[in-house]
């Protein structure tokens, strides 16, 4: 870091936020609100200090970072937001025992400093796919609590009233999932470039209109990613091994290092893709043959479905497997 430059980290909370300033000089910690007013008061402090600052950095901790993020971009400062699984190997490679929240904010802004090259800057969702990714997450909000109930009316209960109780949730339940979902097909028509993208995501087998809508929600823009490699590791689809000489085996699992919401959409749709999906069928197909396990297929299937997706996305192309396989759609 050179002098007159400085980091920030950021370790965020649903109430406050504390916020390290690493420079030349040291650091220096300050804890701020985590509202309207707590913004301001942090930006007045910042403006203060002699620093030009180089880069903000916080963790996407569920949606409390989300707010300040735009608040900061708005007024044009640098941010980066970084999965805490980073930030929690780095810290793991340090040895780092101390655990508080002025703690994880140095933490925070050291990571960023050592890797400030590699940190893209982040930009705010657009108005109408943060709308849409509202709108998916409480379906999916909605579906789940659908199934909780359904779960307890099979389950054996026999009183009468909770019966009625749990049928009529369910009802209500079902009204509002139908209505959401009436929304944000609503919502896809007003939007011309939205429904061209569904267009194209449901022109791959396995990929229907709700995948496809979650996918545009998560994804935001194809062009923040380089490659479809990159787009796979945002969703954190690499199977995890565990394998050690001839005597240690456990069997293979999901990495959960990327977005949670992607690797969740994309399970069902590998499912179908692998037995209507030409391209995940061969797939399938030969890493079965050479011994490969269930979870590990499944895995694979669900990359190479966001591999197609990239591809289709990135090049405004329908899905083709013949193009597919004979040219270089899936950089």
């Amino acid at each position: 870091m050179q002098p007159g430059e400085g980091i920030i980290g950021i370790d965020i909370s649903k109430d406050s936020f504390d916020m390290v300033l690493r420079s030349v000089r040291g650091e220096a910690h300050r804890v701020f609100a985590n509202n309207q007013k707590g913004f301001t008061a942090m930006i007045v402090w910042v403006e203060k200090q002699p620093e030009r600052i180089e880069r903000i950095c916080m963790e996407a901790t569920g949606s409390y970072w989300e707010g300040l993020a735009e608040y900061l971009d708005e007024r044009g400062y640098p941010v980066s937001v970084v999965n805490p699984y980073q930030i929690k190997r780095y810290g793991d490679h340090l040895l780092n025992r101390n655990k508080t929240d002025k703690a994880d904010a140095s933490l925070i802004a050291e990571f960023c400093e050592k890797d400030l090259e590699r940190l893209r800057r982040w930009k705010p969702y657009p108005a109408e796919i943060k709308a849409l990714r509202s709108m998916e997450r409480r379906l999916d909000e909605l579906q789940s609590m659908k199934q909780q109930e359904q779960n307890r009316l099979k389950s054996g209960v026999s009183d009468p009233v909770v019966i009625e109780s749990l049928e009529e949730n369910l009802k209500h339940l079902e009204e509002q999932i139908k209505a959401l979902k009436e929304k944000i097909e609503d919502h896809m028509e007003q939007h011309p470039d939205l429904k061209a993208k569904q267009r194209l995501l449901t022109s791959i087998p396995g990929i229907g209109k709700q995948t496809a809508n979650k996918l545009i929600a998560e994804i935001r823009d194809i062009e923040d990613f380089a490659s479809a490699s990159q787009l796979a590791a945002y969703a954190g689809l690499s199977p995890r091994q565990y394998r050690s000489g001839s005597s240690v085996y456990k069997q293979t699992r999901i990495s959960k290092q990327g977005r949670s919401q992607l690797r969740t959409c994309m399970y069902m749709p590998a499912v179908v893709a692998a037995d209507h999906n030409p391209i995940v069928m061969d797939l399938k197909r030969r890493m079965l043959a050479s011994g490969h396990a269930k979870m590990e297929v499944i895995v694979a299937a669900m990359k190479k479905l966001l591999h197609l997706v990239y591809g289709v996305l990135k090049h405004g192309i329908p899905f083709d497997p013949e193009y597919v396989q004979n040219s270089t759609l899936i950089p």
